[in-house]
């Protein structure tokens, strides 16, 4: 455990913090004790409500809503904005930070907002709070207590990015689910079965948890969290999904910011236009060109040091039918413009040396009778890539570890198939061609690894039929290509994560460079292993020698 971390569990700087900020029995019912603040505005989603005024039981432990999932989230400059949020079932009253420094010092508390949805599948309404900290300190270390009035506050640390070129890690993983059990087994027709045990609605499994343990064993910076965060959309109780999603994951988000992209399995039937206002209202995402009030959040951007993260939705583009409801178009091309525009801005500043993207649905993989690639992001997405130079591609979708050469153009085929360009697996030069990761080994119960074509093959598909009447779901149509850019799998381990280390190096030298090891996780601890360890390289942005 690193120092930031033992000072923000210290109870004694937890109590200096609170002391300071004038927080006391009293302050826990009323407002009058905290110290002046700033209030975000964000407006809600399509189907996302307002907070209405009032609480409930204020002061009162049985009826007053604990501070739930506590979680933080960057601002579009991760050097000096992070988001503090946290969800409660009943709506509350004056949500607030209490910010210091990791001995307890009290610099200011900031005031937040709120906003809801009701839940379409069991008329629940889930009520989440965001208090928006600016200005604050590049490469700082921050202790914080999130809190609303009547309850107790809950603890987190965090360090904000740094300000131009310096080292930092970052990890990634998708398609996770909980490792909680959602309903009683319905046996088959005819079977008795007494006393049937609960099982998981939602695809996750034990390693959901296991996931996070290794996370916090690696402790970056900041979790790329690739789509599919939770599948709520399969489950029973929804909100339920949600809340145990949050339960195994603010051990890890309260201390550093979960950076989602939106997948298939976000998209809930009846939860507002398009099926996304609980991933809406739970996390606040930097604000985007071209968004509307149902698009909000569904992707964005944001600058940590030298390196610039895209986080796009895929389900946009998409042939695929994968969630609860077939949306693909849902932007009308707003998404694909701003995309363009976000990476061609990328690759004219010259602070900027790596172009990240994050996403769910993936443009490359090697497995059989599992989803496949799409031909949707194939079309839309990898000419943009390819433009405009991405380094680096992170993904989910495929329940797998398996990375690519780096691509770059596309073979005149019904495919699209991507061309490598050149097939060193240990140093790769991403001027070249640009690296796609599948990271889907985030905990699913449902594992693609054990399904690898042999030799590679990859199926992609390329429409959907009309939608079956008995299901309403649109089949996938596919074809098989073989695939030259497959370049490294995992067979042998399902569950594990990516952890990035970047190297800004000099602007003498001219390189920066990307240390990238894959991890599988083979504990209940979190326990890592090493699969393979490899190096993204590049021509600093601010390199005059070219």
């Amino acid at each position: 455990m690193n120092e930031e971390h033992k000072h923000a569990v210290s109870p004694v700087s937890r109590r200096r913090l609170l002391a300071a900020a004038g927080f006391t029995a009293a302050a826990a019912v009323t407002t009058s004790a905290v110290g002046p603040g700033t209030a975000s505005a964000a407006a809600p989603a399509a189907g996302v409500s307002p907070l209405p005024t009032g609480g409930h039981g204020a002061g009162d432990p049985v009826r007053t809503p604990v501070v739930q999932g506590l979680h933080l989230q960057f601002g579009a400059d991760a050097s000096q904005e992070v988001v503090v949020s946290w969800f409660t079932l009943q709506p509350v009253t004056h949500p607030r930070v209490f910010l210091g420094r990791p001995d307890g010092t009290y610099e200011r508390t900031v005031t937040g907002d709120s906003r809801s949805y009701v839940d379409g599948k069991s008329g629940q309404r889930v009520y989440a709070h965001h208090v928006a900290l600016r200005g604050l300190r590049p490469a700082g270390d921050y202790l914080y207590a999130a809190v609303h009035d009547g309850a107790q506050p809950e603890f987190g640390s965090f360090r904000t990015g740094p300000r131009g070129r310096a080292a930092f890690t970052f990890t990634s993983f998708g398609d996770q689910g909980t490792p909680t059990l959602g309903k009683r087994y319905t046996p088959p027709a005819g079977v008795s079965i007494p006393n049937p045990p609960y099982v998981n609605d939602n695809l996750g499994s034990p390693a959901a948890a296991d996931t996070t343990a290794g996370v916090e064993r690696v402790q970056p910076l900041f979790h790329l969290f690739n789509g599919d965060l939770c599948y709520a959309n399969l489950a029973t109780d929804r909100v339920r999904t949600w809340s145990d999603f949050w339960d195994n994951n603010t051990r890890s988000a309260r201390n550093r910011p979960w950076m989602p992209a939106a997948g298939n399995h976000e998209n809930e039937r009846g939860n507002g236009p398009i099926g996304y206002a609980a991933y809406q209202t739970y996390f606040q995402l930097p604000a985007a060109a071209g968004q509307t009030d149902v698009t909000r959040g569904l992707w964005y951007a944001f600058t940590v040091g030298s390196v610039r993260v895209i986080s796009v939705a895929n389900d946009d583009v998409c042939y695929q039918d994968g969630g609860d409801t077939y949306v693909r178009g849902y932007s009308g091309g707003a998404q694909k413009a701003w995309l363009e525009g976000e990476l061609a801005r990328s690759r004219k500043d010259p602070d900027v040396d790596w172009v990240v993207v994050c996403m769910h649905q993936v443009a490359i993989s090697t497995a059989d009778k599992f989803n496949g690639a799409d031909l949707g992001i194939r079309q839309e997405w990898l000419p943009l890539f390819d433009k405009y130079g991405v380094d680096l591609v992170v993904c989910g979708h495929e329940h797998h570890y398996e990375r690519s050469h780096p691509i770059r153009g596309q073979q005149a085929t019904d495919t699209l198939t991507p061309v490598p360009v050149a097939t060193r697996t240990d140093v790769i030069d991403t001027t070249q061609g640009t690296v796609h990761m599948v990271l889907g080994g985030g905990g699913t119960s449902a594992p693609s690894n054990q399904l690898f074509f042999s030799p590679p093959q990859c199926r992609v598909i390329t429409g959907v039929g009309a939608a079956d009447p008995a299901t309403g779901k649109r089949p996938p149509v596919y074809v098989t290509e073989p695939a030259p850019w497959s370049a490294v799998r995992d067979a042998a381990n399902s569950y594990g994560f990516a952890a990035f280390t970047v190297d800004p190096g000099t602007r003498q030298d001219g390189w920066t460079s990307m240390a990238v090891t894959y991890y599988d996780v083979v504990g209940t601890g979190g326990e890592l292993r090493p699969f393979e360890t490899f190096t993204l390289r590049r021509r600093r942005a601010d390199f005059r020698g070219r």
